[in-house]
């Protein structure tokens, strides 16, 4: 049985991935959260309406030891199962001016980010290269690209997990598991809900936001069979804004 490991997938970017892997790729989805377990049931709700299993793993993707425990865990109960995509997309934002960023600020976010990757991949990947099949998916940030300032902390954590894309792509590419990066811009979520969209889309050639599906579409395209020959790979989705 094919699953889809989506991490930080209870709403926004992650459930419209979660989603539209299902529904597109066939894919049972493994929906990792952290906190909101009635978001999370939601979209495990939707995710069964298309006929697909999801199967929700809560768990805070900074903790080394929990991720670990849960992820092997459950590979072992599920011998026949074999998990083809991951997508690290958890992340959480603690903006501010640097100089008075505190260590929780700044370990946190990285924590999530960087370390998440590292958590949720490395005991996963073992299986993905003996099988010879496997596509990691990391979700960055503009921020990790260009630098934003008051997220010194954000960006230094998604410009890290960019690099390490790079050099993951080519330690396994002979066994054909590609590791791509999708660095969103200006995108419609909670996490931008404060933001002062009608002034910032002024900055953006397309003039709007972008949509958490608009992203998932991308997403889904690199975790399908057409994306074979791309590897290595960070590609923007931002409407123009750092083109």
């Amino acid at each position: 049985m094919k699953y889809a490991l989506v991490t930080g997938a209870s709403r926004g970017i992650g459930r419209a991935i979660a989603l539209k892997l299902a529904n597109e790729l066939n894919y049972n989805i493994l929906l990792n959260y952290n906190s909101n377990t009635s978001a999370a049931e939601e979209t495990l709700a939707l995710i069964k309406e298309s006929g697909l299993n999801c199967e929700l793993l809560q768990f805070d993707v900074g903790d080394t030891e929990k991720s670990k425990n849960i992820l092997e865990s459950w590979t072992a109960e599920h011998p026949d199962a074999a998990i083809e995509v991951i997508v690290n997309n958890a992340g959480i934002t603690r903006d501010g001016l640097f100089m008075w960023m505190k260590p929780e600020e700044w370990n946190s976010v990285i924590n999530t980010s960087l370390n998440g990757f590292y958590n949720v991949t490395q005991p996963l990947l073992k299986d993905m290269l003996s099988k010879r099949y496997g596509r990691i998916i990391n979700i960055v940030s503009l921020s990790g690209l260009k630098g934003n300032p008051g997220q010194v902390n954000y960006s230094a954590a998604k410009g890290a997990v960019i690099s390490a894309t790079k050099a993951l792509a080519q330690e396994i590419g002979k066994r054909k598991v590609t590791v791509n990066a999708v660095a969103p811009g200006f995108i419609s979520s909670d996490m931008t809900a404060e933001f002062d969209e009608k002034e910032l889309k002024k900055l953006i050639p397309l003039n709007r936001f972008g949509e958490a599906e608009e992203v998932a579409e991308l997403v889904t395209f690199l975790a399908s069979k057409k994306a074979a020959y791309i590897t290595g790979e960070v590609i923007n989705i931002n409407g123009g804004l750092y083109s």
